[in-house]
């Protein structure tokens, strides 16, 4: 279901696929907003991108999943709890017809910031 036209915006990437999908993704967007406040949202790799010191999260949907991308590090840090889904090294898939775990995603994405702050910090204690 990801469509081939490319979008210059969230927005616009959301907009393209049905109403039952857009509200997931809308659900996810908020939840990914409300745990990394400070992070900018971008299309990256042809897909909802948010960025705070560099790449946080992805996201994207399929017609049977949405594709939650939060790096290695994050999947190997949560994979008890993502147990119950197909995962891969950098890659979750939550089936759309199954509500999304937003308590785990916020977890995830919050694990995910402090992974970034704390690799521009040391970068920055690095150059100094």
């Amino acid at each position: 279901m990801q469509t081939d036209k490319t979008c210059s915006d969230i927005d616009g990437y959301i907009s393209k696929f049905p109403l039952h999908i857009q509200h997931i993704l809308e659900e996810l967007r908020s939840t990914i907003r409300k745990a990394a406040p400070e992070a900018e949202e971008k299309i990256s790799y042809q897909m909802p991108t948010f960025v705070l010191k560099g790449n946080l999260v992805h996201f994207a949907a399929y017609s049977r999943h949405i594709g939650f991308y939060p790096t290695p590090s994050a999947i190997e840090a949560f994979k008890e709890e993502l147990a119950g889904f197909h995962y891969a090294k950098g890659s979750v898939q939550f089936p759309v017809d199954q509500p999304l775990p937003l308590d785990l995603v916020s977890r995830i994405v919050a694990f995910r910031v402090k992974e970034n702050l704390l690799k521009s910090e040391l970068k920055r204690r690095k150059s100094c």
